[in-house]
C-alpha cells in the first residue's frame, strides 16, 4: 500500500507575514521556489501513481518546480475560504473579535469572490479528495500538493477524526512533506512537517 505524501506549497509574501490566503493567487517567493525545487530529489525516488494539486499558482508552481510536472489541478484542494477575513492576520482578526480561533469560530462571509466556507464544508472537499485517492494507493504513492489548513483538514479525515481536532496538528510548513500511511488498515501519520 502506497503512502499519501502532503505537500505545502512554497512561501509566499503572504505566508511570510501570516497573512490569510484562502482564494487570493499569490506567487511564489524566491525561497518558496527554492524550497519547492530542494523537494525534487526526495520525491524522485518515490513511485508516484498519481499528483493532484489545488489550482492555485503558488501549489501548481510547487508542483512544477517539484518535478511533479504531472499534477491535475483539483478544485477541491483550494485552500479554506476565508470569507471576510482574506489577506488579514490571525492578529488583525482577533482585533475585530477578540478571542478569535479558526478551528472554534470560522469565518464571517466576505466579497462575491471570497464568500467564505465552514469548516464541515472544507471536510466534505478533503473527504473527496480522499475517496477519490485511496483506491490509487494500492498502486504507489499519491502527492497532493496543497495549503495549510486544508492540509491538517485533509490529515484528520484521513484518520477518521471529525475536522475540529485539526486544530491539534501544527502548521505545516511552506515547502515541506508529510506522509499519511496506513499500518494492518488503520490510518496514521508516518511523518509530519518534514522539510
Amino acid at each position: 500500500m502506497g503512502e499519501l505524501i502532503v505537500i505545502r506549497h512554497g512561501q509566499t509574501e503572504w505566508s511570510l507575514s501570516g497573512r490569510h490566503a484562502g482564494r487570493t493567487d499569490v506567487q511564489l517567493t524566491d525561497a518558496g521556489e527554492a524550497a519547492a525545487r530542494a523537494l525534487a530529489p526526495r520525491l524522485a525516488s518515490r513511485p508516484l501513481v498519481a499528483v493532484f494539486s489545488s489550482p492555485l499558482s503558488r501549489a501548481m508552481r510547487t508542483a512544477e518546480l517539484a518535478g511533479l510536472t504531472s499534477a491535475k489541478p483539483d478544485p477541491d484542494l483550494l485552500e479554506w475560504d476565508y470569507g471576510g477575513y482574506e489577506g488579514l492576520t490571525t492578529e488583525q482578526i482577533r482585533e475585530l473579535k477578540p478571542g478569535w480561533d479558526l478551528w472554534r469560530d470560522g469565518v464571517v462571509p466576505g466579497d462575491a469572490e471570497h464568500p467564505g466556507e465552514q469548516l464541515q464544508q472544507v471536510a466534505a472537499r478533503t473527504d473527496a479528495v480522499l475517496d477519490r485517492i485511496r483506491p490509487l494507493l494500492s498502486g504507489g504513492d499519491v502527492a497532493v500538493v496543497a495549503h495549510g489548513h486544508l492540509a491538517r483538514v485533509l490529515t484528520v479525515r484521513w484518520l477518521g477524526l471529525d475536522a475540529s481536532t485539526s486544530r491539534l496538528l501544527g502548521h505545516p510548513h511552506p515547502g515541506t512533506l508529510s506522509f499519511l500511511a496506513t499500518e494492518d488498515g488503520q490510518p496514521f501519520v508516518s511523518a509530519w512537517n518534514v522539510p
